[in-house]
């Protein structure tokens, strides 16, 4: 079984398939030698090798390559900023172009999306969905998806955003619980 960190490390070694132990390391907050340590699992696995400062993914685990440039909802173009990665459990890779259609599309597959990544909507860091907090209603808009759904790694990021830009936080396991019916409608531009 591997942890939740070694998990993250796997989606993001799908999803970009080439990433350095220093990244890995300062994305994650960890010493290089905890990541090394990580990375074991994924090793005997076959799913990566090392390389000269860093991994690589192993070509032939590789499924399906992702359609990057167009969200499997709404077919909008996806912008890196907002975008809402899947990894099911056949393989296959979706992406979504924001929080909103990434909720949307998880809450359509359910038990087959094996891992969700996200990026925080202020520091850019990549995260696992189930650890993110959503800001859901806020006056900022972002010409994507309305109404729209910003992540944000930390409870505190999300409570200060608010705070000048409105809208309510709800963590990973309340918005697929209780996920508001308005947002459900459509994924109309504003």
């Amino acid at each position: 079984m591997l942890s939740e960190r070694q998990q993250l490390i796997r989606d993001m070694i799908l999803y970009r398939h080439n990433l350095k132990i220093s990244e890995l390391s300062q994305t994650l907050e960890v010493s290089e030698m905890t990541i090394h340590r990580d990375l074991k699992p994924l090793i005997e696995e076959g799913l990566i090798m090392k390389t000269y400062g860093g991994i690589t993914l192993i070509r032939d685990q590789s499924n399906q390559r992702v359609n990057e440039d167009e969200c499997v909802y709404c077919h909008r173009k996806c912008d890196d900023r907002l975008v809402y990665r899947m990894i099911l459990l056949n393989g296959d890779r979706e992406n979504a172009c924001c929080g909103h259609c990434g909720i949307l599309r998880h809450l359509q597959l359910g038990d087959e999306v094996e891992q969700a990544i996200c990026t925080d909507f202020l520091t850019g860091t990549t995260i696992s969905a189930h650890l993110a907090w959503f800001v859901v209603d806020t006056t900022v808009h972002l010409r994507c998806c309305y109404p729209q759904v910003l992540v944000f790694e930390s409870r505190d990021f999300a409570e200060n955003f608010i705070k000048g830009f409105g809208g309510t936080v709800s963590s990973f396991s309340d918005i697929m619980n209780s996920f508001p019916q308005h947002l459900k409608l459509s994924c109309k531009k504003r």
